[in-house]
């Protein structure tokens, strides 16, 4: 069993240092896609606060599938393009939203999100999945943010794809 804890009043990029060194911990050597995504979902939830949904949807061809998560039951197909999600994948760029509901053409699949941070996952050249986070809270994420999301996204390009 895996056990990890961080230390109390740490500054973001200590928690997202913490944060990286949990997931190469828990998917080291683990070949499962989906194993991977869902203990990557776990940890966001487990470390960052003030979210409501953190998860994944993967690529496939030209729309994103939901993938594991924690939170409220979720959008299940996604477009590309679409979105806050669909446009990371579009675009091939992080996405960091202080308002959802100013974004044009916000899918809305929890009422209570205020704020999301959608980071593209890679791997050659290529959008494999999206990293999604949500929270309750307008401007809850910064670029302290998108870029501890994004070191987090370079661990798992190679864990799990195909």
């Amino acid at each position: 069993m895996y056990q990890f804890a961080m230390a109390d009043g740490q500054d973001k990029p200590a928690v997202y240092r913490d944060l990286a060194a949990a997931l190469e911990a828990v998917t080291a050597g683990e070949p499962d896609p989906v194993a991977n995504m869902a203990n990557a979902a776990a940890l966001l939830w487990e470390y960052l606060p003030d979210l409501n949904w953190a998860g994944f949807y993967r690529a496939q061809g030209r729309e994103l599938v939901l993938g594991p998560f924690q939170g409220k039951a979720a959008c299940i197909r996604i477009p590309f393009g679409k979105g806050v999600c669909g446009t990371a994948a579009e675009s091939g760029r992080a996405q960091c939203v202080a308002d959802v509901h100013a974004f044009p053409g916000h899918i809305a699949c929890d009422a209570a999100s205020a704020s999301e941070l959608v980071v593209p996952v890679k791997r050659d050249g290529r959008v494999i999945a999206v990293i999604d986070l949500d929270s309750p809270t307008p401007n809850r994420f910064d670029a302290e943010d998108v870029a501890g999301i994004t070191a987090l996204a370079v661990i798992l390009a190679g864990r799990i794809g195909e």
